[in-house]
């Protein structure tokens, strides 16, 4: 999976040709992610670095994986190495302000990627998905897939995150505009994969007789269908999921995925480091607001031969 996620990577990032030592003429940018092992994140630390160094900075990747004490220690090592910017995926949308304004005291500008904080005016941009947006385009299409009357299932993401609630919150405004579609259960497995399939296991015991499940991201959706095939009830319920990995997308083309709703992660981590740079050089980022939203895009069988990058999906 992170072979193929690398070789995609390359085609998902257009940087400008590296002189010799050109790299760190413009200083460092300190890149923060939650968990490389999940490819989502590792596309998004990729990604940015590369931009970075593209525009002459050097740059370095770090994982907190969720911690806010390691997130603390890896912002003290960027502001001990003099970072002239740190990208930042927060690892708790409460825990990790005090993180956040650590740098900003010691003058160093943050830009946040993927998920928010519960303060605004420390950092100088946030720039996220657009959950509910995203949120109410997958339920949409789930419901279409699954029909107007049933038992379903949902798998929660991390509750210190606010992308969780979102999600869930947006699935339910759709869906209970359907009253024969009865949500049965819901668990919280975190983002993970081991854990969505465990999650699933008790679900479908409690349970056995749904026809749809769905999850706050793919990596969820991808245990639950592991222990769907394991109790041989996939065939029976449909499974939608939320990022638009590339594990996901195999998913789709295989028929064991419904859908999966795109992240524009590698276009919103490019534009964090570019909206860095411009705040380093300029002192403003350049976007009207501090939070920015970017839109999600849809990928099921109709469409899946156009994702042509990791996270990419070709007009």
């Amino acid at each position: 999976m992170m072979k193929m996620t690398r070789r995609l990577l390359l085609a998902a990032v257009a940087v400008a040709p590296l002189m010799a030592g050109a790299a760190s003429a413009e200083g460092l940018i300190s890149i923060i992610v939650n968990d490389p092992a999940n490819p989502y994140w590792f596309t998004e630390g990729e990604v940015a670095k590369a931009t970075a160094e593209g525009l002459g900075y050097s740059a370095n990747v770090a994982a907190h994986k969720g911690d806010t004490n390691t997130e603390s220690t890896l912002i003290d090592t960027a502001i001990t190495n003099k970072s002239a910017a740190i990208i930042l995926d927060p690892a708790n949308a409460d825990g990790s302000v005090g993180a956040v304004k650590k740098a900003v005291e010691a003058g160093i500008p943050v830009i946040l990627v993927n998920a928010e904080i519960n303060q605004e005016g420390l950092a100088k941009a946030q720039l996220v998905s657009n959950n509910a947006q995203g949120a109410a385009l997958g339920a949409e299409t789930w419901v279409s897939m699954v029909g107007e009357s049933g038992k379903f299932v949902e798998l929660f993401g991390n509750p210190a995150d606010n992308n969780a609630a979102t999600r869930s919150n947006g699935y339910e405004t759709v869906i209970s505009q359907y009253p024969d579609l009865v949500k049965a259960g819901q668990e919280v497995a975190n983002w993970d994969r081991t854990q969505g399939y465990q999650k699933t296991q008790s679900l479908l015991q409690a349970n056995p007789d749904i026809t749809g499940l769905i999850a706050g991201n793919d990596e969820m959706a991808l245990g639950a269908i592991a222990a769907l095939k394991e109790a041989g009830k996939l065939d029976a319920v449909k499974v939608g999921g939320f990022d638009g990995s590339p594990d996901a997308v195999a998913a789709i083309k295989a028929g064991e995925m419904q859908y999966t709703v795109l992240q524009p992660v590698a276009v919103f981590s490019a534009e964090a480091v570019k909206q860095a740079d411009s705040f380093i050089k300029t002192g403003a980022t350049g976007a009207a607001t501090e939070k920015q939203l970017f839109d999600c895009l849809l990928i099921t069988a109709e469409n899946v031969d156009k994702y042509t990058a990791a996270f990419t999906l070709s007009e």
